[in-house]
């Protein structure tokens, strides 16, 4: 199964070790998920852990390693502009088009999760993705 983990649901998962967000990453790093991410991404968590979690550059830098080492990079070539009040969340569609992902997993309330889908993927919450999978 193919997933991109928008960038609220990657901050999630490595500053609250037991949430759902780790949960979904606990299952990336056992193999059961295929991820993907875009360099949009990473430099929007480097920035994120950095700024807002105040994270030492060696510390938002291993984390970064740590996701990099089980995800897939994928470069995306189309540009969209589907999300209209916040032009970041197309950089994240635009990863997923890319990776040709299943389900795009994102916290995102105000401008991803009311889309529910866009063209091939599916866009969920991370308690959403969990249920789809079976919790067990």
């Amino acid at each position: 199964m193919r997933v991109v983990l928008d960038t609220n649901v990657l901050i999630c998962a490595l500053a609250f070790p037991g949430s759902t967000s780790d949960q979904i990453l606990s299952r990336i790093r056992r193999g059961e998920i295929d991820l993907f991410i875009s360099p949009f991404i990473l430099a929007e968590l480097d920035r994120v852990l950095r700024e807002k979690f105040r994270f030492s550059k060696r510390e938002a830098a291993a984390r970064l390693g740590a996701i990099r080492a089980i995800a897939h990079i994928v470069e995306p070539t189309e540009r969209i502009t589907i999300v209209t009040a916040k032009d970041d969340d197309n950089r994240i569609l635009e990863c997923a088009l890319a990776a040709q992902a299943e389900f795009l997993i994102t916290g995102d309330k105000a401008h991803l999760l009311p889309l529910e889908s866009y063209r091939t993927v599916r866009i969920v919450a991370p308690g959403q993705f969990l249920d789809i999978l079976g919790r067990a």
